[in-house]
């Protein structure tokens, strides 16, 4: 029983151990999760529209171009009516949005959103009716009709008011339907290129390599975000079977040392490349309060004498004294993390002392603030 406990802890310890060198192993990717074929894009659509059957919370008077869009299709009905013959409150105008993904065919549907461009209060139960859907080219590629789902609610009665979400907003799952199809062309015949969503010199060789050894030299590099291919004799006839072989290839990527800060959340995000060479830091808060009250002094009774009040102030300074911290040379996010965090420093420390390293020179990382 002993033999066997001591084998299982053995087995155990050597799982841990072949866990943590794949843990600290440089992570892989496919090429088609760091990569895309150029040409295969998708195309932004919009339409302007109106939204039927909303109860009561739909554009007011104030809105003209709804009741001027109403007209306009009223009249393609074969009724002749002034906008400012009628006001209706259960129709809201709405700008539709949907966007084309490549190698749609016409008959396929597409979802859409829904956005209200007056002052209508909610789109609640409203159903979107026949928009023209159109690219930057003016053509029009898709047309958008439905009912439209927001996923919240906002009720009102007696002055009070209750919502949930945003009410002004929605979407038309499947709502609309492709009428037009735009040809997608991912190769000349003979050669395609790899557009790296981040580009960068190392992946781009990287990425090359791993062509080059499994097919052969028919790949290069153009700059640090394209790849060019070519296509192999045996794909000729096959350019999505090669394409499919391409994006299956394993790739370790590369990525530049950089730090993220985010001033409103006091959000900090740093790259496992990032370090720092060895730096003092002095890290002081001083806080400032200031209490103002009245001080009210009321003459005895049956007398003559009247009320005093003295407006007071209570101004308190409070500088908690810092010692110079040595933060020593580091060569990976870990030992900074650990080397602030000894420092005592909060997410706002941090950002201070960050922004001071890298002017120092002393952080060798990019310093990006959003």
């Amino acid at each position: 029983m002993k033999i066997r406990c001591n084998l299982a802890f053995l087995i155990t310890a050597i799982l841990v151990l072949v866990t943590l060198g794949e843990a600290s192993a440089a992570p892989v990717a496919r090429i088609k999760d760091i990569a895309r074929v150029d040409g295969v894009r998708n195309n932004q659509l919009t339409g302007y529209g109106l939204v039927m059957g909303v109860a009561g919370t739909g554009d007011t008077d104030k809105t003209i171009f709804t009741a001027q869009s109403i007209a306009s299709m009223l009249k393609t009905f074969g009724i002749t009516v002034s906008a400012s013959q009628f006001k209706v409150k259960n129709v809201a105008a709405v700008m539709v949005t949907a966007t084309l993904p490549p190698f749609v065919r016409s008959g396929d549907t597409l979802d859409v959103t829904v956005s209200s461009l007056g002052d209508a209060k909610s789109l609640q139960g409203g159903t979107l009716i026949m928009t023209p859907l159109k690219a930057a080219n003016g053509t029009v590629y898709a047309v958008a009709q439905g009912p439209v789902s927001v996923g919240g609610f906002s009720v009102s009665a007696g002055g009070s008011s209750a919502s949930k979400n945003f009410t002004t907003a929605g979407r038309v799952p499947n709502g609309a339907l492709v009428e037009r199809e735009v040809s997608t062309a991912i190769t000349d015949g003979s050669t395609l290129n790899l557009v790296l969503h981040q580009p960068d010199f190392t992946t781009a060789t990287r990425v090359v390599n791993a062509i080059n050894g499994r097919f052969g030299e028919i790949a290069g590099a153009k700059d640090a975000g394209t790849v060019t291919v070519g296509i192999p004799g045996e794909y000729t006839n096959s350019t999505v079977g090669f394409v499919a072989a391409l994006e299956d290839l394993l790739v370790s990527p590369d990525m530049v040392a950089k730090v993220v800060i985010n001033e409103r959340t006091g959000t900090i995000v740093m790259g496992s490349d990032v370090g720092i060479s060895e730096v003092a830091v002095a890290q002081g808060n001083l806080q400032i309060r200031i209490k103002s009250g009245l001080e009210v002094s009321q003459p005895p009774p049956l007398s003559r004498g009247s009320t005093v009040v003295t407006p007071t102030t209570d101004l308190q300074v409070e500088e908690p004294s810092a010692s110079l911290i040595v933060l020593p040379s580091s060569a990976n996010v870990g030992d900074v993390v650990k080397a602030l965090n000894a420092a005592g420093a909060t997410p706002r420390d941090i950002i201070a002392i960050l922004q001071g390293i890298k002017a120092a020179g002393a952080l060798q990382a990019e310093l990006e603030i959003i």
